[in-house]
């Protein structure tokens, strides 16, 4: 059974609010709040929610990353964009650590508000791990910038990453949501349309890596893995008759 508890979705007026909330752990990224996020993204995509915000109950650490005693297996699976195609903006409201893997939920994000206090760290290459994901942040940030923080894992600060463009806005320690919320209402009164039309093509405009890539091939083969028909292409194998499939 999936604790979703870890990850709570609130919504209000066309914004949702998915906060990340196991503080006890700082936010460790492990199995069950891999599958709340990802049914948050599900659940997105699929309300009349029109833009959400990406936040944390903890204003001194978004997230540490891969919890790394209970690693999840497809980190990705809770990713915007490449763990669920949503095709809706979303906003990253982070304060205090963003690190490892964690990383990937600002990199994901439309737009970026950031607290004074928040730093961002890649550190796994002195650790010995990556799920290779974050590779594509080549094209959210100047390359040789992007290329020290992978390389050399040394922290990038919110006022270095506000002058590459990775941050929209810095603000207070506490204000971070707030901040967002502004941003979201004005996403939110917009023409929907225009705006899932200006997401998509932008989406297609970034520069995609090869992991991105295997993503994009691995989301739509899970459409159809999970799929109602292919459960009744089985059962009809099975049962030596033809299947009646529906396309869902």
């Amino acid at each position: 059974m999936n604790d979703t508890s870890v990850i709570s979705y609130e919504s209000n007026e066309g914004v949702a609010v998915v906060t990340l909330n196991r503080p006890e752990k700082k936010n460790a990224l492990n199995p069950a709040m891999i599958d709340g996020l990802r049914s948050a993204w599900i659940r997105f995509r699929d309300s009349e929610d029109r833009v959400a915000i990406l936040t944390s109950s903890d204003d001194n650490y978004f997230s540490v990353g891969a919890d790394f005693r209970d690693l999840p297996p497809n980190l990705w699976h809770g990713m915007p964009v490449a763990g669920v195609d949503i095709g809706k903006p979303v906003i990253a409201a982070v304060s205090g650590w963003v690190v490892g893997g964690a990383f990937i939920l600002p990199q994901m994000a439309d737009l970026c508000i950031a607290t004074e206090n928040t730093k961002f760290y890649y550190p796994e290459a002195k650790v010995g791990v990556t799920g290779g994901l974050i590779s594509s942040v080549v094209s959210r940030l100047p390359h040789k910038v992007a290329m020290e923080f992978l390389l050399c894992g040394d922290e990038l600060s919110v006022e270095r990453a506000y002058q590459c463009g990775f941050v929209n806005k810095i603000v207070p320690v506490g204000q971070q949501l707030a901040a967002a919320k502004v941003m979201a209402e004005k996403i939110a009164g917009s023409a929907p349309l225009v705006i899932q039309a200006l997401k998509r093509l932008a989406d297609e405009t970034l520069p995609k890596s090869p992991l991105d890539r295997m993503c994009d091939a691995r989301r739509l083969l899970e459409t159809v893995s999970l799929s109602d028909d292919r459960k009744e292409g089985v059962l009809a194998f099975k049962e030596k008759r033809k299947p009646v499939f529906k396309g869902r």
